[in-house]
């Protein structure tokens, strides 16, 4: 086995092609959406709340060194627990909260540092200023929040003026981490306040239900008048017990891994006892080699990668709808996933608009087509090209330590599988 001690060394891996079915049992890493919203609401709650199965990567360990800034106390006793323990009350930071490429934490903090006793400023690295909040800033406007963006997108700069609350409308067709944003704030004003969409259109709206419960589990008492608005009217978060679920983006890759190579790997839990949305991809990657022609990808958007590699080997060419939030997530992934499939065969991806169309051909299987995969610091398009090359001689995934965003281990578990990686 290569050594993977120091992956951050390694400018690229390269997968050999597996040469059997892949069989082991993986337990994915904690999920990242539940680890950043219980972080968060743990850092709003007086008292002390302890975390196990948290993840612990780039995107939570940039949350967590936010919170701390705001003079939250978090401790990690090991690799899998946080111990938060807070007054319920955040302070200004002294500078900047520098998040990186994280959205979540980004548009979290964004409504969150309205809390704080002072004036906050969220920034991110090059790729998170382009991505858009000036839904999130122009919502949180209305509830009486000076908050000023750049071009519509971070820096931010946040300032409560005084008392504020109430309703406010928010159109969440980008990203539905607005909504959840803006649901976790209101549960730390001291008085009701409506949270309620402009519009019918929403991406990924069970995230959202990952919101409430995480919000419900700390204490927040949340009542749904009707379809796309809520009522919060808890007055405070109390600390809580709170267990993280595994991350069910991440494990869409070993779902995938099996299914490409006519294996199984044991995850621990199935698939319906995931609460997060990307879960319902496991249904598609159990059709392969013979999925749909059309995929909806807009409720589990994490997931189109995973499905779009996978699709290079289906029996048939697949159109991905729904899809269009994908341009503004850590790149553009419609176009990079296009990009990088034609990359190792020419028209094997195209945009259509906003659709992905995937020209399958299960012959490319057993081939040696030596391609270098552009990453774009994206780890989820580092993943899931990973698994092209399950089958496909040649493949080298550029800059491999980008997957430490989400998922640290995953090449030490591909490589527990008896998949052989060379740098």
């Amino acid at each position: 086995m290569m050594d993977l001690s120091d992956i951050h060394a390694l400018n690229g891996i390269t997968i050999t092609p597996a040469d059997g079915p892949l069989k082991g049992r993986i337990r994915p890493p904690g999920s990242k959406s539940i680890t950043n919203r219980a972080l968060l609401l743990a850092a709003l709650a007086e008292g002390t709340t302890h975390m196990t199965g948290a993840l612990k990567s780039l995107d939570t360990t940039l949350m967590a060194r936010a919170l701390r800034q705001m003079g939250v106390d978090i401790l990690e006793p090991d690799a899998k627990t946080f111990v938060v323990k807070s007054s319920g009350r955040l302070a200004a930071p002294e500078k900047p909260l520098f998040l990186g490429n994280a959205g979540t934490a980004t548009r979290f903090l964004t409504a969150a540092a309205a809390l704080a006793d002072g004036p906050v400023t969220v920034d991110g690295d090059a790729h998170m200023r382009k991505r858009p909040i000036r839904p999130l800033t122009e919502a949180l406007e209305q509830l009486g929040v000076k908050a000023e963006d750049s071009n519509g997108c971070p820096p931010v700069r946040i300032e409560a003026r005084g008392q504020f609350g109430g309703l406010v409308e928010i159109d969440a067709e980008l990203s539905s981490q607005y909504v959840s944003a803006l649901l976790m704030l209101a549960g730390g004003i001291t008085h009701p306040v409506e949270v309620a969409l402009r519009g019918a259109e929403i991406g990924a709206r069970g995230y959202i239900d990952l919101t409430l419960a995480a919000m419900e589990a700390f204490g927040a008492e949340i009542e749904a008048k009707e379809a796309g608005r809520w009522r919060v009217i808890s007055e405070s978060y109390h600390a809580a017990e709170f267990a993280v679920e595994p991350d069910a983006s991440a494990a869409t890759y070993l779902w995938a891994a099996g299914a490409i190579t006519g294996g199984s790997i044991d995850l621990g839990l199935k698939a319906e006892d995931f609460t997060q949305p990307d879960a319902a991809a496991e249904r598609v990657i159990a059709a392969f080699p013979h999925m749909p022609e059309e995929i909806d990808g807009s409720q589990m958007q994490d997931a189109v990668p995973t499905l779009a590699v996978l699709a290079v080997f289906n029996e048939r060419p697949v159109r991905f709808t729904g899809i269009e939030n994908l341009r503004v997530k850590e790149c553009d992934r419609v176009a990079a996933l296009a990009t990088e499939l034609s990359r190792i065969h020419p028209g094997l991806g195209r945009e259509e608009g906003d659709d992905l169309i995937v020209a399958s051909d299960p012959k490319l299987a057993g081939q040696v087509l030596p391609t270098r995969i552009e990453t774009y610091s994206d780890h989820r398009i580092a993943m899931a090209f990973s698994l092209a090359g399950l089958r496909i001689g040649g493949i080298t995934i550029l800059d491999p330590a980008c997957t430490g965003k989400t998922y640290p281990e995953y090449w030490r578990d591909l490589a527990s599988l008896g998949v052989r990686l060379e740098a």
